[in-house]
């Protein structure tokens, strides 16, 4: 019979990155030398999601209205910079 985590296993020994799901708080942290507990629930380290960045040209309009439109970096007055995994703003920077 296969082992539970067979693959898991298999994948680990070839270099992969194994994570186990913590209790009681549910979240995964890194198993350096996992156990291979048939109760654990473990996985294959997920890839991070990179950041996103979004170029805008920024205009105020007129009483403090302000327009903005995504374009080429080259074309931006305001580079912003997103979290890939929280999706939260991260930083911006002023461009010209």
């Amino acid at each position: 019979m296969k082992h539970k985590h067979a693959d898991l296993i298999h994948a680990w020994a070839d270099g992969a990155q194994i994570q186990i799901r913590c209790s009681p708080s549910d979240k995964w942290a890194n198993a350096h030398s996992p156990f291979w507990d048939a109760d654990r629930e473990y996985r294959i380290k997920p890839e991070p999601t990179p950041d996103l960045y979004k170029y805008v040209d920024v205009r105020a309009v007129r009483d403090g209205i302000c327009q903005w439109t995504t374009c080429l970096p080259e074309e931006a007055n305001l580079g912003l910079i997103f979290d890939g995994e929280t999706k939260q703003l991260k930083s911006a920077e002023v461009m010209k």
